[in-house]
């Protein structure tokens, strides 16, 4: 392997971490959303914390604030869902574009 070889690898590797990192963050700020008074990153643990608790419909959690927000927890785990799938679904779609280009 000769010396433009090598370059020409290390700046494609380049492009797709950067690409790779890129599109991580880009879905990751999508996955921040206002809802119920309070500012919140949905997460699959916060979805599960969410699904495991029925009683009282309406609990309080912090928000990325640390403030204490009181939800209808019913509601906000529709909303969690929602935008998790849509968020991930969009992500997957852009992730095998890069892995083709690759």
């Amino acid at each position: 392997m000769d010396t433009k070889d090598l370059i020409t690898e290390a700046k494609a590797k380049f492009s797709y971490n950067s690409t790779k990192a890129y599109l991580k963050d880009k879905y990751q700020s999508k996955l921040i959303i206002a809802e119920q008074g309070g500012l919140w990153k949905i997460s699959p643990e916060l979805i599960t914390l969410l699904s495991s608790v029925y009683i009282p419909d309406e609990i309080v959690l912090l928000d990325l604030y640390e403030n204490p927000v009181k939800i209808n927890r019913s509601k906000f785990l529709q909303k969690a869902i929602n935008t998790y799938q849509s968020v991930m679904n969009d992500y997957l779609v852009e992730w095998e574009k890069l892995k083709k280009n690759r």
